[in-house]
């Protein structure tokens, strides 16, 4: 029998040979782990559907803060859970409210931590919807001075990143354009390029409070069967001055996120969400996976298709299994 000249196992022997070699190697260093923050003090409320992730007063999120800086994770993302909501969302842009003040308290606090927010309105809305009603409707035209201001709002406060995952047609403009006429030139914005019209958000629509009251949000976040106008949507938002771009979510559009890595040379985010993480927690705590090796094995696989930024939920334990 004539064996071959090429033998790939001999390169799969040992872990360190496996490991010399291996193309792909997780980081920490692009890890960004969410946040929810909500009014009050010393509270920190567990959301039932995503274990080990809590609702949090700012007290709380700053102690968090600091175990998340701790374990090398460089960056978190806030969204809030406001006192009041109403028709448009006003209380996102208030210089008191809880993204702001948790801003604040984390740069405070002084923890090598990048601080980025969530530019939206569904939280703030008593619709539940990611911009303003008008005959029924999600206008887009009366949401973008809206979104642009809690946008300068979250830069006042003194945040890193801002990220817009609204979808409304134009926001980033606005968003470059009033941060660029009050002084925040320099202030980064990730946007939520291609966000898709998921069932993977149920979780999160609980630990934010968000789920839409009517309807739901098809007329303006993204078909799940369309590439093409993701790569029209990134383009866009490129065009329009976003400094980053994400794909959102992450594990059913691999194939999204290789297809904007090739295309274009600007770092790329993928948002693992809370159905994905709600999904691998479950079956962990069923005893069907191995909650180690599935978490790493699918970060390792949104790595691989090109993200260069992942915000997770498995961020600290995947933080703490990278250093064993």
């Amino acid at each position: 029998m004539t064996f071959p000249a090429q033998r790939p196992r001999r390169l799969r022997r040992t872990e360190l040979l496996r490991g010399m070699v291996r193309e792909t190697r997780l980081s920490v260093a692009g890890f960004v782990y969410p946040m929810f923050v909500c009014p009050g003090s010393n509270v920190r409320q567990e959301v039932s559907s995503m274990p080990g992730v809590h609702q949090q007063s700012v007290d709380r999120i700053v102690e968090e803060c600091r175990e998340v800086a701790g374990l090398g994770i460089p960056a978190v993302i806030l969204f809030g859970l406001p006192e009041t909501k109403d028709a448009a969302g006003k209380s996102s842009l208030s210089a008191t409210g809880v993204v702001q003040r948790a801003i604040e308290a984390i740069k405070k606090a002084k923890l090598n931590l990048l601080v980025m927010t969530d530019v939206c309105l569904c939280e703030y809305t008593d619709h539940g919807h990611c911009g303003v009603i008008e005959n029924g409707e999600v206008a887009n035209d009366a949401t973008l001075e809206i979104l642009a201001e809690q946008a300068l709002s979250h830069a006042r406060a003194g945040a890193d990143v801002l990220a817009p995952s609204d979808m409304m047609d134009g926001r980033v403009a606005a968003i470059r354009n009033k941060l660029d006429a009050n002084g925040f030139s320099e202030t980064p914005i990730l946007s939520y390029a291609a966000k898709y019209c998921s069932a993977f958000y149920g979780p999160f629509r609980e630990a934010a409070q968000s789920a839409p009251q009517f309807g739901d949000r098809r007329s303006y976040q993204m078909d799940p069967g369309n590439v093409r106008e993701a790569l029209k949507e990134v383009a866009l938002d490129l065009e329009e001055g976003a400094d980053m771009v994400m794909v959102k979510p992450a594990l059913p559009y691999l194939d999204v996120i290789r297809a904007v890595r090739e295309r274009f040379d600007v770092p790329v985010g993928a948002y693992n969400v809370s159905g994905e993480y709600a999904m691998v927690k479950a079956a962990a705590q069923k005893g069907w996976l191995d909650e180690k090796r599935v978490v790493l094995e699918l970060l390792t696989g949104i790595q691989r298709a090109g993200a260069d930024i992942i915000l997770t939920y498995h961020a600290k334990d995947a933080a703490k299994w990278l250093k064993t």
